[in-house]
C-alpha cells in the first residue's frame, strides 16, 4: 500500500512539473532552439531525481553517450528509456507516433526539438512520412533515435523489429549506436505502480554504416536483445519465461 502511494505522489507530481517546466521554459524556446532543448533534458534530469528519493528507482546511463550525429535504435520499454536518453544526449530527435503531436505540452516541446511525426495505421505513408521529416525537418542534424519495434515492449514480451530503421539507417548513411535497456522491469508501459531497484539505458558498440538492410537488422536485433535481456536478469527478472506472449500495440 506505501509503495502505492509513494508512486502516484510521484507520478502526480511529475506531470504537475512537467507544466511548470513548460511555462518557466517556454519563452526562451519560442525564440531559441536551445530553451526547448534545456526544458526537455532539465525536465529529465528532475524526474530521474525524484525517482530516487521518492520511490527508490535508481537510474543509470552506460556506455558511450552518442554526442555526433548518429542514428539510436533503442528498444522501448517505456517512458523512463525516453527520459534516461533525453536525458544525456545533446540533441534528440524522435521518430513518434502521431498521436504525441497533440499532446499538451509534450506535443509542442516534441515538435521543437525536431521529432518527426508519422502515422502508423499506414505502412507506405509513415515511411514517406518518416524519411521526407529527416530530410527537411528543420532541427539541427544530431542524434536521431528511433525505436526498432514500433512500440512500448513489456519485459519478457516478443515483438518484431519492423524495417522502418534499416529505411533511415540507408537514407542517412549514418553509423547506428544501438541501445538496451530494463526499465519496464520497474517502470511499466501502461499503469502507475513503480518500482525500486536500478533502471538502465546501455549504449552499445556502433553499427557502422554500409551493411545490407537484412545484415543490419538481425545485428541489431541480437545485440539488443541479448544485452536488454542481459539488464532485465540483472534486475532481477526471467526475460525468456515459457510461453512468452506477442506484443500489443499501445
Amino acid at each position: 500500500m506505501l509503495r502505492w502511494a509513494r508512486s502516484v505522489l510521484f507520478v502526480g507530481q511529475m506531470y504537475a512539473m512537467m507544466a511548470i517546466m513548460a511555462v518557466f521554459f517556454t519563452p526562451w524556446a519560442i525564440f531559441d532552439r536551445r530553451g526547448a532543448y534545456a526544458g526537455v533534458r532539465t525536465y529529465c534530469r528532475y524526474v530521474r531525481w525524484t525517482a530516487r528519493w521518492m520511490v527508490g528507482l535508481r537510474t543509470e546511463v552506460r556506455g558511450r553517450v552518442p554526442v555526433e550525429e548518429v542514428l539510436i535504435g533503442s528498444k522501448h520499454q517505456s517512458f523512463l528509456d525516453i527520459i534516461l536518453i533525453v536525458s544525456v544526449v545533446p540533441r534528440p530527435k524522435f521518430i513518434m507516433k502521431k498521436e504525441l503531436g497533440r499532446a499538451p505540452i509534450l506535443g509542442w516541446y516534441a515538435k521543437r526539438i525536431g521529432c518527426v511525426a508519422v502515422d502508423r495505421g499506414r505502412r507506405r505513408a509513415a515511411m514517406r512520412q518518416m524519411v521526407e521529416g529527416v530530410r527537411h525537418g528543420d532541427a539541427p542534424p544530431r542524434q536521431l533515435i528511433i525505436y526498432p519495434q514500433g512500440t512500448r515492449v513489456a519485459p519478457g514480451v516478443k515483438a518484431p523489429y519492423k524495417i522502418g530503421t534499416a529505411v533511415l539507417y540507408e537514407e542517412t548513411g549514418q553509423p547506428c549506436v544501438p541501445a538496451a535497456t530494463n526499465v519496464g522491469v520497474f517502470w511499466p508501459r501502461k499503469g502507475i505502480l513503480r518500482k525500486p531497484g536500478l533502471a538502465v539505458v546501455e549504449f552499445l558498440e556502433p553499427i557502422p554504416p554500409g551493411l545490407p538492410a537484412e545484415t543490419f537488422m538481425a545485428r541489431l536485433e541480437q545485440v539488443v536483445e541479448t544485452r536488454s535481456d542481459a539488464l532485465m536478469a540483472e534486475a532481477g527478472f526471467d526475460p525468456r519465461p515459457p510461453g512468452r506472449e506477442s506484443a500489443e500495440e499501445s
